[in-house]
């Protein structure tokens, strides 16, 4: 048997390459319609060339492992296609392979009688030693704990969004958040700037944006705008293709999660995920009022619960948006379902976008919980303070007070010691008061010089 030769580049190198140089790449291969391609369908048909020009490849992607015991590495995307990589059970079952697992390795072009290219052997499993990915932890034995660790969200003095979010919801690894959003609330732009933050504040950090029943433009937009990992699946696609999109990227999660590293799911929506299982799954013969039944419920449910900090090691946070105030019965009956199962909550107010203030957060309403484990003795007694001061307030006037104050400062820290307590003067007693002490001191030394 002939000794495989290994590419002169591998998965890792590829990844690491800007778009201009594999279009350059591209276009030496002749590769037609590169220009169309993304990164990933590119450097697939860049490695597929290879593998029609020297037989063997180093290839990958996320590994499903179907009921039957075998799996698929889906090389471009989460769903299936016809460039995903068959993996055998015994390869499955020699290094623990996991659904959600990036697996690398030498692959094979398909045979005359197969429809998939095949993996030989098992280079890397989550960009480490195959060996390794034995005796793995599972995610459901780890030990979740609340938040202690702040994802910071401030940069730049102009960004107020995240500004005023550090400020009255602060948001921690392993947080479960809702972002209750009515329609043009501005939900999508608050979602690209808490995604930009995050990669700009915690580069280190795992950064999915699951985008279900969206606008394709929407999902363009955020590809463009947001360096982070975007898996999408439109509004023109089955419901089963936005429930096996979300189940391959709490898997992927989980796996990473499991090797220690901080992952963050910023997911919209709940609610159109909760509606995606609503038609798949079988009538259980129960029915919630709009139309809901309650076995629907569960899997996002037990998606959205997935986040927590760990005792052990890593956190999985998930920022989820719910919609409200669409005039669906359905959506309130969902959104009434998921209230309260967060630790953190930002709400949004239609009124507020209405009178054209961004963002449309409804301060007194916001918040997060056990948020002293996320600010510092100082932080929390100013921002405190700040609550006490717009207590009493309307949400418009509360927002308006705290965006001139915002304006005018370059960060939070300046802006929290304006609302540092002062500490309490003792009154000087009133003029009255004083000229009584004074006769009855006179009146008291006047005996006794007599």
């Amino acid at each position: 048997m002939s000794e495989i030769q290994k590419p002169a580049m591998t998965q890792a190198e590829f990844e690491a390459k800007t778009m201009r140089e594999l279009y350059a790449m591209a276009r030496e291969l002749e590769i037609p319609g590169y220009y169309k391609l993304r990164k990933k369908e590119l450097i697939f048909e860049i490695t597929k060339l290879q593998t029609q020009k020297s037989g063997v490849s180093l290839a990958g992607g996320v590994l499903e492992i179907l009921p039957d015991g075998y799996g698929f590495l889906r090389p471009s995307t989460y769903v299936p296609s016809n460039d995903d990589i068959y993996v055998s059970v015994s390869q499955i079952r020699r290094f623990d392979l996991r659904t959600g697992d990036m697996v690398f390795g030498q692959v094979r072009k398909p045979k005359d009688n197969e429809r998939y290219y095949g993996l030989l052997r098992v280079e890397q499993v989550n960009g480490n030693n195959p060996d390794l990915a034995t005796g793995r932890m599972h995610f459901e034995g780890l030990t979740p704990l609340y938040p202690q660790e702040r994802i910071k969200l401030e940069t730049e003095a102009y960004k107020i969004s995240t500004r005023i979010i550090d400020l009255i919801s602060p948001l921690g690894k392993g947080q479960r958040g809702l972002i209750v959003a009515p329609p043009k609330a501005g939900k999508t732009i608050l979602i690209k700037e808490i995604a930009n933050s995050i990669t700009t504040n915690h580069p280190e950090t795992e950064l999915f944006i699951l985008l279900i029943d969206e606008r394709p433009e929407e999902v363009t937009d955020i590809e463009r705008s947001v360096k982070a990992e975007v898996v999408s699946s439109t509004f023109d696609e089955p419901p089963d293709n936005h429930v096996k999109a979300s189940e391959m990227v709490l898997e992927r999660a989980k796996r990473l999660v499991e090797s220690g590293k901080d992952v963050v799911i910023l997911l919209d929506s709940i609610t159109r995920l909760a509606r995606a299982h609503n038609l798949v799954i079988p009538p259980s013969g129960r029915t919630l009022s709009g139309g809901v039944d309650p076995a629907a419920l569960h899997k996002p449910k037990r998606f959205f619960g997935a986040a927590r900090n760990m005792e052990e090691g890593g956190s999985l946070t998930i920022l989820a948006t719910a919609l409200v105030e669409t005039g669906s019965r359905m959506d309130d009956v969902i959104f009434e379902e998921f209230k309260g199962t967060g630790n953190m909550e930002l709400i949004l107010d239609r009124k507020l976008a209405d009178r054209r203030l961004f963002p449309a957060i409804d301060i007194q309403r916001s918040g997060t919980r056990r948020e002293d484990l996320l600010f510092s003795r100082d932080e929390l007694e100013y921002a405190w303070s700040l609550r006490r001061a717009i207590a009493n307030m309307t949400p418009i006037e509360s927002l308006e007070n705290l965006l001139d104050r915002i304006k005018h400062t370059r960060t939070n820290a300046e802006m929290l010691y304006d609302f540092k307590p002062k500490p309490r003067v003792q009154a000087s007693p009133e003029p009255e008061l004083q000229v009584k002490r004074q006769y009855r001191r006179r009146t008291a030394v006047e005996p006794q010089q007599q």
